[in-house]
């Protein structure tokens, strides 16, 4: 009886991680279309706004980044959440080189409201124009063509939301490749479920709406006492198949500066998974199905492995095992094809040894992240 269940479990996880190895994260991996270029540009004005909080080293480098963008019709609006290092002095200084820079400062944050979201609601409410591109003050675009690409769907295809891509610096560390494993893995998330037009997750270093829908649904209504969520929980609640293009082109992505110790990196994805218990239950159910039959597929894989090899079963032993290696070869496949399309760029090293160890990291940090109680964001 048992060796049967393990088969079973072996059965179902494989046939589950094939599924969404090629047919969901295939779209992304395999994608041949081009959404930028399908309508004539219309060059609509484009508010880049920037929530900061004691951000001043990185503004000063971001802020002349995005002047140097080839868009003709855009400000740019930062936020100066309760900063206490020389962030305003900085951002009057550059406001007299750059015209299009404008600037708010947030004092302090109301009760039970938090903080993040406090601060670009207010910077959403005095902008000037309805296309508002989302970023962090770590983050650098790409290329020149960030802007014009990012709100190509918005400006040109009618679309309320455009979500984009943003990775971090390549290191070379274990830690830096294991980020930028983790970070696609999320990309593949989001990205191929919004190209089979099932958009469910998002990340604000990279993100575009409207103005006049942020207004009209009320802001961050219902999600003011969650901390984190400004970006993915918005747009959880609101994007369908419909209103939102997923953008998938390297010219249109930021670069983050990845954590750099094992500590920051932990309490970093403890707030970004956290956000993820408050997802419609749909939504849930498209990482869930992926982590659990992953998991199913390694434990009862390993548990058959361990059972054949004591019952010198080698027949059955290389079975399971040659069902291992080429779903390992798949995995391989998959993401360095995704990762070409994503960014352009060389995937992460050791991609099947990452995946095996993501068995633990999801469901140990998954379990803290869902019950924590001690989450912020500065």
């Amino acid at each position: 009886m048992g060796i049967f269940l393990l088969w079973l479990f072996f059965g179902f996880g494989i046939l589950i991680q094939v599924i969404y190895l090629l047919f969901i994260f295939g779209k992304t991996a395999f994608y041949s279309g081009n959404n930028s270029k399908s309508l004539p540009d219309k060059e609509e004005a484009v508010t880049v706004l920037i929530a900061a909080h004691n951000e001043f080293s990185n503004l000063k480098v971001l802020i002349p980044k995005i002047f140097e963008q080839d868009y003709p019709a855009f400000d740019v609006m930062v936020v100066n959440d309760r900063s206490s290092d020389s962030t305003k002095r900085l951002l009057e200084k550059m406001m007299e080189n750059y015209p299009k820079l404008r600037s708010v400062t947030v004092k302090y944050t109301p009760p039970h409201v938090t903080s993040k979201k406090y601060a670009l609601t207010l910077g959403i409410k005095v902008s000037k124009n309805d296309i508002i591109l989302l970023t962090d003050a770590d983050c650098l675009p790409q290329t020149d063509q960030w802007i014009r690409k990012m709100t190509a769907p918005v400006r040109n295809h009618n679309k309320t939301f455009a979500l984009g891509y943003s990775g971090y610096e390549q290191k070379s560390s274990f830690l830096n490749n294991w980020i930028q494993f983790e970070t696609l893995l999320t990309a593949l998330y989001y990205m191929s479920f919004g190209l089979w037009k099932r958009p469910f997750m998002a990340v604000g270093r990279n993100l575009c709406y409207r103005r006049s829908f942020f207004m009209e649904v009320k802001a961050f209504k219902n999600l003011w006492h969650i901390e984190g969520g400004d970006d993915d929980l918005f747009v959880n609640l609101y994007t369908n198949g419909r209103n939102t293009e997923i953008v998938l082109d390297p010219d249109a992505n930021t670069t983050s500066k990845p954590k750099e110790n094992v500590k920051d990196y932990l309490i970093q994805k403890k707030r970004h998974l956290h956000a993820g218990k408050y997802y419609d239950g749909a939504d849930k159910r498209k990482i869930g199905l992926y982590s659990f039959s992953h998991a199913l597929f390694w434990i009862a894989g390993l548990g058959l492995l361990i059972y054949f090899g004591l019952a010198q079963s080698w027949e059955h032993f290389s079975i399971v095992f040659g069902i291992i290696l080429l779903r390992s070869i798949l995995l391989v496949r998959v993401f360095k094809a995704a990762e070409k399309k994503i960014q352009g760029t060389k995937p992460p090293k050791n991609i099947w040894m990452l995946d095996f160890l993501y068995l633990g990291y999801f469901w140990i940090l998954g379990t803290i992240s869902h019950q924590a109680k001690d989450i912020q964001w500065k």
